[in-house]
């Protein structure tokens, strides 16, 4: 859990550095990846908020991947559920106190009887079940999340579950016409885009989808990166340019490279499946779920 803004009262460099605890030195290094000195030091730059130290290292080229915030150590496990034929799904993370309750047999079935029925209903009630699980268990469980989709028009919906619980991805894909849902390339093509999205971990299905504040931030870190600073303005926006580029390149789905074939994008395969198939596709949603992953 992120720890809240640390106030200084002491005007002293040397006794601010003190101030930063070596457990939030520690989180801001697991999120980035960066020195443990260059953690302390953004750290005491944007005043114990964990966020803006993030920004910082970007900017100085030092936070080599930016993981999202926020992760809690819990353990526990993501189950799926796909029902009516490919036409309702749900993803649930159920957390427990420890890694041996979330290896047995007993807690792993308890999930997929949640996803089951979140799946089934639009607004679950799974209190009562949480409840139960608690007394036969013997641990604090707690259920997190879990989120539903539903097809609409024709299309369907696939789930894949990855590294013994620990991620769960859902997809709707749409069609055209409703033979091609029914066809076995079709399904094939859903199926390889749940593993698109749990190894490639995109945030959005296209550039579309991302929001106007998330592209202006990009754009902010690159302007003030120790790279870029002094650049003439006219350099500076096609440089921009290109590493927006590349930006959608890593968080777009619809632009990574296919997990089969890297040489195509997700774009142009799921066009390419199309064609053969005489029809236009689309991946209309996805979540992915990782456990302990902040919301």
């Amino acid at each position: 859990m992120r720890a809240g803004p640390i106030s200084f009262e002491n005007s002293n460099p040397i006794h601010r550095m003190a101030d930063i605890s070596p457990a939030l030195v520690r989180e801001l290094r697991e999120m980035t990846n960066a020195g443990l000195m260059d953690c302390k030091n953004a750290l005491v730059e944007s005043k114990g908020d964990l966020s803006a130290a993030v920004d910082i290292l970007r900017k100085k080229g030092q936070a080599s991947a930016a993981k999202k915030a926020g992760r809690e150590a819990k353990e526990g496990l993501i189950a799926q559920a796909v029902v009516n034929g490919g036409k309702a799904g749900a993803l649930v993370e159920v957390n427990c106190e420890t890694d041996f309750v979330a290896r047995n047999d007993s807690f792993k079935a308890f999930c997929n009887e949640l996803a089951a029925k979140a799946a089934a209903h639009p607004a679950p009630d799974l209190e009562a079940d949480r409840v139960a699980a608690v007394a036969r268990i013997g641990e604090n469980i707690q259920v997190r999340r879990h989120q539903r989709l539903e097809v609409t028009g024709n299309g369907m919906l696939a789930a894949y579950i990855h590294l013994g619980g620990k991620i769960g991805v859902l997809v709707e894909v749409g069609a055209g016409k409703p033979e091609t849902v029914a066809s076995e390339d079709f399904k094939q093509l859903v199926r390889d885009i749940t593993m698109q999205i749990t190894a490639a971990n995109p945030g959005y299905v296209s550039r579309e989808n991302v929001p106007a504040e998330v592209i202006q931030k990009e754009d902010d870190i690159a302007r003030n990166s120790d790279a870029l600073k002094g650049k003439p303005a006219a350099a500076m926006e096609n440089i921009l340019k290109g590493k927006r580029e590349k930006f959608f390149q890593g968080v777009c789905l619809m632009e990574q490279g296919f997990v089969k074939n890297p040489d195509l994008t997700v774009k142009a395969h799921l066009a390419s499946v199309g064609k053969a198939l005489g029809d236009t596709l689309e991946v209309r949603r996805f979540l992915r779920f990782q456990v302990g992953e902040g919301i």
